[in-house]
């Protein structure tokens, strides 16, 4: 069995996102979506609520369990069994700093390897900082993110989202 983690704060989850996990589902008998925490980022929803979008996001995903994780990610697929990392690529800004990340996980955990996934060239410019700053000034998202996500960022910028 080929178990992968795709990790990420998902805040919000996009179609992008989406389309990386039906193409890994593809790919591995489990997909665990890895919910982490970035020190490094400000999160505008907290881990449940990330959480739920992602399992709404995902039903029609029946090889995808979400999870919370607090750990080091090599530590983590560690605990999870899982022999690969998932990584989404949109440019190649993205490799030189995903391929550090692969190197080091490799380090820290021999028996773990990382598959990059090409984002779909529709989703080439999509990430979750750009809709959060769209839905913030009541801009339209609908074409970016699954139903729930557009629901909860109404919610979190005051119903101003059409």
């Amino acid at each position: 069995m080929i178990r992968a983690l795709y990790p990420g704060s998902f805040d919000p989850v996009t179609n992008g996102h989406i389309d990386i996990m039906e193409r890994a589902c593809g790919l591995v008998d489990e997909l665990v979506v890895a919910v982490s925490h970035n020190v490094a980022k400000h999160c505008v929803f907290n881990v449940d609520e990330r959480l739920d979008m992602i399992r709404q996001s995902t039903l029609h995903l029946p090889k995808i369990r979400v999870e919370v994780c607090s750990v080091l990610i090599a530590d983590f697929a560690r605990e999870q069994n899982a022999q690969v990392i998932i990584r989404g690529l949109r440019a190649v800004s993205d490799f030189e700093v995903e391929f550090k990340m692969a190197l080091m996980n490799k380090h820290l955990n021999n028996e773990l390897e990382t598959v990059f996934l090409m984002t779909s060239e529709k989703y080439l410019f999509l990430n979750s900082s750009l809709i959060r700053e769209i839905a913030s000034f009541k801009g339209k998202v609908q074409e970016f993110v699954p139903h729930c996500v557009v629901e909860s960022l109404r919610k979190k910028y005051n119903e101003g989202i059409s």
